[in-house]
């Protein structure tokens, strides 16, 4: 058997160790020994963008935020669906995991950061959805952290909170989505959502494209 090999190492915000591993040609990243993220299990990631940019096929020059760059399946998701006028706004608020995708993930996902349509900011989401307003983007893909039940950074449970998600609604156009993975269902949070005045749906997710059981939860807001 193959041993697992680790990459790399940074530290979180909060202290935490954060690693990406290598085993037999698949990458997973670990806060503290516990799984994240695993590129054989991205069924979830590419659902998050594929639904979240639904709405937007056929539209000339959509503007998308994605929340959470991962080992960028959601990034892949959202480029496959939208047409070469798109913008896509990334936001990943630790550098490394910018840095490792560029460097050790190039023949995953990491060639995708160079692709015209996108920007990627090293930053908090929570800064740049304040700075953005009211009614900027078409749509918001939230692949932050563990969802609403937050492990990697503590702050990042305000975005689920009701301040965040009424920041979150507000800049969305009329008409616009947002789409959040959650790596459970949340009946708490759905509700919180649904008060901002969009309408909510969870729709289940399977880990990988042949699971038998859905174990996550995307939860899609429409304005």
């Amino acid at each position: 058997m193959k041993p697992q090999i680790k990459i790399a190492e940074t530290t979180t915000p909060d202290g935490a160790r954060l690693i990406l591993y290598e085993h037999d040609g698949n990458y997973c990243i670990r806060l503290n020994g516990q799984e994240l993220m695993n590129s054989t299990i991205a069924a979830s990631e590419l659902a998050l963008g594929e639904l979240a940019c639904a709405r937007l096929i056929g539209q000339a020059a959509p503007c998308i935020l994605i929340g959470g760059l991962g080992l960028g399946f959601t990034l892949k998701s959202v480029l496959k669906q939208t047409g070469p006028e798109a913008g896509v706004e990334v936001v990943e608020l630790i550098p490394e995991v910018v840095e490792w995708n560029r460097k050790f993930l190039a023949h995953v996902n990491g060639t995708l950061l160079d692709d015209v349509r996108v920007r990627v900011s090293v930053e908090d989401v929570w800064e740049v959805l304040a700075r953005a307003g009211r009614e900027k983007y078409d749509a918001l893909v939230m692949d932050i952290d563990n969802g609403p039940s937050a492990m990697v950074h503590k702050q990042n449970a305000r975005l689920y909170s009701r301040t965040g998600l009424q920041r979150i609604a507000a800049a969305l156009k009329p008409g616009g989505r947002a789409a959040f993975w959650s790596a459970r269902a949340d009946r708490i949070f759905a509700e919180h959502l649904a008060r901002t005045g969009l309408r909510v749906e969870a729709v289940p997710a399977k880990m990988h494209a042949n699971a038998k059981r859905c174990a996550y939860t995307v939860y899609v807001a429409d304005k």
